[in-house]
């Protein structure tokens, strides 16, 4: 268990002596995310004590018994992201995550700390107040300004879907003042607790060697003065021949927020309240800081499914500020608020093959991606057998059989909006599964909208198949589609003879449906070709689902009727034999000295 976690990167020191971990842990308390430990709450609680300070600065500490059974967040659940991490460690080493907070009991969402698995980033507020409330049983009023609505979805979400709106049709009519809202999402400052998803562009121009004060105090003032919070800022844009400027590069760095850059033709044709004849003349664009916040904006309200996009809109049009005493330049500002948040460096997309269906045949590496996403997006067969290990908090999104790309554009549209998402196939993703289309896709973004990338691997049918019938792929074997819809029968063709020739083990995909119903024929009548009438045939239908059927046959008997989508069918080399009803393929050829 404690190499699982090490390799995961979830423990970082295992001390089992008091002596030693009380100094280590006091080394480290300021700077550790969260602290993993193995052995008994109480000994761990008498060791924090001392450290203990404050919500909002301590770590998160998860307490795991020396078993493994049991992941038990003591400290930081909400803020520190205690209860998610237990929520991964359980699955990573197949316990369970012993959840104690107010919002857990209830099933309902911790309003504290639920918008950071949507993207979001918390602002000011009573939040202590907040909850005590929710866990009174109260429905705190809450209004959504802006960023995705997708969590209202949630089973979890019953806390507060009452009051939302800006006049945004998505969010409906604003018809509460920001005093009589206790929870409210969106770009701005004021009463109530906040959540501020990154929906602001910054469009920043400036003379050049512009001194790093001039941009922060430009910046600070703006979002004051309408009232911004810089929680909400999802990035900084410019003309293109800004992007070596030091000051420019040294404010995105120092926030953490991306850099957009346009050239001034794309700059030129965008409609601004302010645009300048001298700007023009020495950039080519008569507007720099108002064009680049909208077209910024423009991009991120565009989904991958939709290029006509929306139109953004200007909260702070173009604002001028000038050096200081000692500092150097001017600089433009301007601020546009985007109708989709958009956050690709926070967001992940997590290709998760969840296996033949049987939830004890998910990997561990599986789990724990499944366990740390927010959205789930499949298949409905697919996300159905994995139904029980959904929590209340995690959303479902389920698309249809044929939809595969739609499927992929989806979830990594939510990715780039900051979300961690997982895109779930049957068996293995990479392997006849949505990984090389999700691929495809993301590599045709522009670099600064890629969100993080990992293929989670998952058992396929074909080794299912392989153990159920025993051992028939000791030697070398491919694996064949048979499925015409994206690869044209000539091709496949042309590679069952390959198979043939070369005596491999075959493992038929797809290899019969209503629609198709003769490919099936024609590919034991090519591999029949190269080895006997009598080579054995396994069909395996339903692989680790309640309904699994197997049943041996040869290349002469084969029942094709009995065959569909849902079936596997592993056909021998000319070595592979049946012996007291199990299929085995010897690692060597008869006269081949075995390693």
């Amino acid at each position: 268990m404690l190499q699982r976690l090490r390799q995961a990167g979830l423990l970082h020191v295992v001390r089992e002596e008091e002596e030693a971990s009380g100094p280590w842990l006091a080394r480290h308390w300021g700077t550790a995310d969260a602290v993993v430990a193995v052995g008994a709450c109480g000994l761990v609680t008498r060791l924090i004590a001392p450290l203990i300070g404050d919500k909002q600065s301590d770590p998160a500490v998860l307490v795991v018994d020396p078993r493994g059974r049991f992941v038990v967040p003591l400290l930081g659940g909400h803020g520190a992201g205690g209860e998610r991490f237990a929520e991964e460690i359980a699955a990573l080493v197949g316990g369970q995550a012993v959840l104690t907070g107010a919002g857990a009991a209830l099933g309902r969402l911790p309003l504290d700390a639920f918008g950071q698995a949507w993207g979001w980033r918390r602002g000011a507020g009573d939040w202590r107040g907040l909850m005590v409330q929710a866990a009174g049983g109260g429905r705190p009023v809450l209004r959504q300004e802006a960023g995705t609505t997708l969590w209202q979805g949630l089973e979890a979400a019953g806390a507060g879907k009452n009051k939302s709106g800006e006049g945004d049709s998505r969010h409906g009519d604003r018809s509460q003042t920001d005093a009589e809202a206790a929870l409210v999402i969106g770009p701005r400052n004021g009463a109530g607790c906040r959540w501020h998803p990154p929906c602001l562009w910054l469009g920043i121009g400036c003379e050049r060697d512009t001194s790093l004060p001039v941009l922060e105090r430009l910046v600070a003032e703006g979002l004051a003065q309408q009232g911004l919070a810089p929680e909400a800022v999802a990035g900084l844009a410019s003309i293109d021949r800004k992007g070596d400027e030091p000051a420019l590069l040294a404010l995105a760095e120092q926030h953490g927020w991306p850099l957009r850059l346009y050239d001034a033709p794309t700059l030129a044709a965008v409609a601004v309240p302010h645009p300048s004849e001298a700007v023009a003349r020495e950039m080519g664009t008569s507007s720099v800081a108002e064009a680049a916040a909208l077209q910024a904006a423009s991009e991120a309200d565009r989904p991958l499914t939709d290029l006509a996009g929306t139109a953004p809109r200007l909260l702070l049009e173009k604002r001028i500020g000038r050096a200081a005493s000692g500092e150097r330049g001017a600089a433009t500002l301007a601020v546009a608020l985007a109708t989709r948040q958009w956050a690709p460096q926070r967001g992940s997309l997590h290709l998760v093959g969840s296996g033949p269906g049987p939830i004890d045949l998910l990997s561990g590496d599986a789990r724990r991606a499944l366990a740390a996403t927010t959205v789930w997006v499949g298949y409905g067969l697919y996300l159905d057998l994995l139904e029980p290990l959904r929590r209340p908090d995690q959303l479902r999104r389920e698309g249809r059989l044929t939809e595969e790309r739609a499927r992929c554009a989806e979830a990594l549209d939510l990715a780039r909006q900051g979300l961690d998402v997982a895109l779930i196939s049957s068996g293995d993703s990479g392997i006849y599964g949505m990984a090389g289309l999700a691929l495809e896709l993301w590599l045709q973004l522009p670099v600064l909208d890629r969100p993080a990338f990992t293929v989670h691997p998952g058992l396929s049918a074909l080794q299912l198949a392989a153990a159920r019938a025993g051992a028939p792929l000791m030697h070398d074997f491919c694996t064949i589609s048979l499925s015409d819809r994206l690869t044209p029968w000539e091709v496949i063709e042309r590679r069952l003879k390959g198979a043939a020739s070369g005596d491999f083990v075959v493992a038929l995909y797809n290899p019969r449906s209503l629609g198709r119903p003769w490919q099936l024929g024609r590919a034991i009548e090519l591999l029949g070709e190269g080895r006997p009438a009598t080579t054995p045939v396994l069909l395996a239908r339903q692989l680790g689902r309640a309904e699994e059927a197997l049943s041996l046959h040869t290349l002469g008997t084969l029942p094709e009727d009995r065959v569909d989508m849902l079936t596997l069918v592993l056909v021998g080399n000319r070595s592979t034999r049946v012996q007291d009803g199990r299929m085995v393929t010897p690692r060597g050829y008869p006269g081949a000295a075995l390693a």
